[in-house]
C-alpha cells in the first residue's frame, strides 16, 4: 500500500487532534484570562477595604461568592472599639431594613400554602384593627411594595416610646389609628410600618411569633445560624457595638441610645455575611419557596428610578448588565447590603458596624467591578 494511499486517514486524524489542541489552548486562555480578572478584582478591593479602613470610613466584613465559590471574604476594623475585638466573618452585625427580605418571605409562604391572599384586604386577618380606611383598602400586596399608604415609624413617637415598643401588637396600638397617606396603589412611598403591618399578619396568619416563624420556616431550612432579633439587652456575644457621629458631633460613639428595644419585622435584626450568602442560596435552590413563588418575590413590580424596581421586599436592579436582587439597611451605626443574581452567578454581602454608607459605598464598588460579565435576566415574576 502507498503511501498516498494512507494519507487520507492519518490527515484526518492530525487534523481532528490539531483542533483538539487549539481547544485546550483556547481553554487554558480562557481559565487564565478569568484567573488574572478575578486577581486583578480581588486586588483592587483589598486596598479598597484597607484604605476606607484607614481612613475610618469602614468597618466590617465583606463576602463575594460566584457560582457557590468564594471570590473574597475579610473582616475589617473593630467590633467592639473599648475592649479592642476585632470584627470577624462571624461578626454579627446589625442589618437595619434587610430584615424586610426575611419578612417578604415569610409572607409568600403564607401565599404559597393558601392562607394569604395578596389581594384581600388587611381587615380579613386583622379585623380588629383600628383604623377603618386602612382594614378595607390596603391589601399585603401594598404593604410588600411600599404603595399602601400607612407611613413610617420613626418620629418624636418612636423617640418616646422607644424602649416600650417590645412586640408587633405594641406598634399597631401606637400607630393603628393613624390613616392613610395617600390612596393605596397610587404611588410609591418606603413605609417601615408597612412591614410591621406585615408582621402583625405574619403572626396571625402563621399562629405563632413573628421570630418564631422565621426560627422554623425560614432560618432553619436556609441553615442561618446566627441571624436573629434578640433584645438589645441581651447578651448576644458575637453582636458587634453599632458606632455613629449622628449623636455626637465629631466623634464616633455607641449607638445604643439610638436602637429599638429588638429587631421587628421591619428591621433592625442582625445576621452575618455568610448567613446572608447561605439566604440567597436558599432562594434560588427553592428551600424557602418554590419556583413560581420565588420568581413572585424576586420579580420588580413598581419602578422606582433608572433600571430599578421594587419587588416584594426586595429591590430588582440592573448593574453593569448584571439582574440583580437584595436589598440594603442603614440606621446610625449600622449598614448592609445584600445583592445576589437570582438565576446564579454572584452573591455579593456588606455589614458594617458604622453609619450609612460605609457598606452602601463598598457594594457599589464591588458591583460595578465584578469581573466576568453575563447576561441580565431572570425576570418573571412580576405582578
Amino acid at each position: 500500500m502507498s503511501v498516498f494511499r494512507r494519507f487520507p486517514i492519518v490527515a484526518p486524524l492530525a487534523l481532528l487532534v490539531c483542533v483538539a489542541c487549539a481547544d485546550e489552548s483556547t481553554a487554558l486562555g480562557a481559565d487564565d484570562a478569568t484567573a488574572a480578572a478575578d486577581s486583578a478584582f480581588v486586588a483592587a478591593l483589598r486596598a479598597r477595604l484597607e484604605a476606607a479602613t484607614a481612613a475610618g470610613e469602614f468597618s466590617g466584613a465583606v463576602l463575594v461568592a460566584r457560582d457557590g465559590r468564594t471570590l473574597f471574604e475579610g473582616a475589617y476594623g473593630l467590633a467592639d472599639r473599648e475592649r479592642g475585638v476585632p470584627n470577624t466573618l462571624l461578626t454579627q452585625f446589625r442589618v437595619g431594613s434587610m430584615n424586610k427580605m426575611l419578612t417578604a418571605v415569610a409572607a409568600l409562604q403564607l401565599v404559597q400554602g393558601g392562607r394569604l391572599g395578596l389581594d384581600a384586604p388587611l381587615g380579613t386577618y386583622l379585623p380588629d384593627y383600628p383604623n377603618a380606611e386602612v382594614a378595607s383598602k390596603v391589601t399585603p400586596h401594598h404593604l410588600l411594595t411600599h404603595t399602601g399608604g400607612t407611613g413610617d415609624i420613626f418620629g418624636p413617637e418612636f423617640a418616646a416610646r422607644r424602649s416600650e415598643l417590645r412586640t408587633t401588637a405594641d406598634y399597631l396600638r401606637l400607630y393603628g389609628t393613624r390613616g392613610l397617606r395617600f390612596a393605596p396603589g397610587t404611588r410609591w412611598e418606603y413605609s417601615n410600618y408597612g412591614f410591621m403591618l406585615l408582621g402583625a399578619v405574619i403572626e396571625r396568619v402563621g399562629g405563632t411569633s413573628y421570630d418564631d416563624y422565621l426560627a422554623t420556616r425560614v432560618f432553619a431550612p436556609a441553615r442561618m445560624t446566627a441571624t436573629g432579633s434578640a433584645p438589645e439587652d441581651s447578651l448576644v456575644p458575637g453582636r458587634s457595638v453599632g458606632y455613629t457621629r449622628q449623636l455626637v458631633p465629631g466623634a464616633l460613639v455607641s449607638n445604643a441610645p439610638t436602637l429599638p428595644y429588638r429587631g421587628t419585622p421591619a428591621g433592625g435584626g442582625y445576621s452575618t455575611v455568610g448567613d446572608l450568602a447561605r439566604f440567597a442560596v436558599a432562594l434560588r435552590e427553592h428551600r424557602l419557596l418554590d419556583s413560581a413563588h420565588t420568581a413572585l418575590l424576586l420579580g420588580g413590580k413598581v419602578a422606582i428610578g433608572p433600571g430599578v424596581r421594587y419587588a416584594y421586599g426586595f429591590f430588582d436592579r440592573v448593574v453593569g448588565g448584571r439582574r440583580f436582587v437584595g436589598h440594603g439597611g442603614g440606621a446610625a451605626g449600622m449598614n448592609g447590603d445584600l445583592a445576589f443574581e437570582p438565576n446564579g452567578g454572584y452573591v455579593v454581602v456588606v455589614l458594617s458596624n458604622f453609619d450609612p454608607p460605609a457598606a452602601g459605598q463598598v457594594a457599589a464598588f464591588i458591583l460595578n467591578r465584578l469581573p466576568t460579565a453575563t447576561p441580565a435576566g431572570g425576570g418573571g415574576g412580576s405582578r
